[in-house]
C-alpha cells in the first residue's frame, strides 16, 4: 500500500481540501483508498460525510493500540473509499504518547497491520503543526505532499516543514521522498500570487506539480454538505484542478494493483 502524507504546519491552505479531493480522484479510477483523518478537528471526516456518531473507534484509538485499522476505518459513500476517522480525542495523544514505546512510528505499525489487499493507497491528513501526530504521519508515508498558499508567509512555513522532512528521514524514515509541491488558493488576478509561485518554482524545480488549485467558492461550500468537491460540483474550476492533479499524482507513484 502506497502511503502519502499531506501535511504543512501553516493552517488554511487547503491541505484538508487536497486530502479529501486527491483521495476521492484515486478512488474514481478504482483505486481502494483509505483517507486516515491526523487531525483533532476531523475536518477531512466531516467533509466525507461522516458523523460524530458513526466515530466509534477512530485515529486515536488506532494510535493508542485500542483498536485496529481495519476496525476503525469506516466506508464512506464514495466507491473504493474508507476513511479513518477523527475526534477532538485525538488532540490528547500528543501528550499521551510522550513516554510510550515507539511513539513516533505507532500509525507506521497500524498500516503495516492493515489487511492485505484492502488498499492501494492511504493519504494521510496531518495537522497544522510539526508536533508528534505530523511525524508519526511522515514516519508511516512513503512520500510527502505538500500543500502552499500563494501568499509570502508560506515561503517561511515551507522552509521550516522541508527541515523537518529532512529530520524524518535522517532519524526514522530515510525511505521518505517529496511526492511535490501543490500550490492552492491561486489568484491570477493578484500579482503577489504569481510572484510567489515564480519563487517556489525557482527554489524546488520539478519538485512543484504544474497543476495550480484557484480560489474557488465551490471547494469552500462542499464540506458544509459532507462531500468532496469532486462530487459536489465536478465542473467547477476546482474540481478539475483536482482531477488534473491527480493525474500529476499518479504519473509520479509506482504503479500499483488496482482494486477490483
Amino acid at each position: 500500500m502506497i502511503r502519502i502524507a499531506v501535511a504543512n504546519q501553516k493552517g488554511g491552505v487547503g491541505k484538508t481540501t487536497s486530502a479529501i479531493n486527491l483521495a476521492t480522484a484515486l478512488a474514481a479510477i478504482g483505486w481502494g483508498v483509505l483517507l486516515v483523518d491526523l487531525d483533532p478537528q476531523g475536518n477531512a471526516s466531516t467533509g466525507l460525510g461522516v458523523s460524530q456518531s458513526q466515530r466509534n473507534q477512530t485515529s486515536y484509538d488506532v494510535l493508542m493500540g485500542e483498536a485496529a485499522l481495519g476496525d476503525a476505518a469506516i466506508a464512506t459513500r464514495i466507491p473504493n473509499l474508507s476513511v479513518l476517522p477523527a475526534t477532538v480525542d485525538l488532540s490528547g495523544a500528543e501528550v499521551e504518547l510522550v513516554d510510550a514505546d515507539q511513539r513516533a512510528h505507532r500509525l507506521k505499525a497500524a498500516l503495516d497491520a492493515a489487511p492485505a489487499g484492502k488498499w492501494d493507497v492511504a493519504i494521510i491528513d496531518c495537522p497544522p503543526s510539526l508536533g508528534l501526530l505530523t511525524v508519526n504521519g511522515l514516519v508511516a508515508a512513503h512520500s510527502l505532499l505538500v500543500p502552499l498558499q500563494c501568499e509570502f508567509f508560506a515561503l517561511e512555513g515551507l522552509s521550516q516543514l522541508l527541515q523537518t522532512f529532512e529530520r524524518i528521514r535522517a532519524t526514522y524514515n530515510p525511505g521518505l521522498s517529496m511526492l511535490g509541491v501543490v500550490l492552492t488558493m491561486y489568484d491570477r488576478r493578484n500579482r503577489l500570487t504569481e510572484l510567489v509561485a515564480e519563487d517556489v518554482r525557482a527554489c524546488l524545480g520539478d519538485a512543484v506539480f504544474t497543476t495550480v488549485i484557484p480560489r474557488n467558492v465551490r471547494l469552500s461550500e462542499a464540506p458544509s454538505h459532507g462531500l468532496p468537491a469532486l462530487i459536489y460540483d465536478h465542473r467547477c474550476s476546482g474540481s478539475e484542478a483536482y482531477m488534473a492533479l491527480a493525474r500529476e499524482v499518479v504519473a509520479r507513484l509506482p504503479k500499483v494493483k488496482v482494486a477490483a
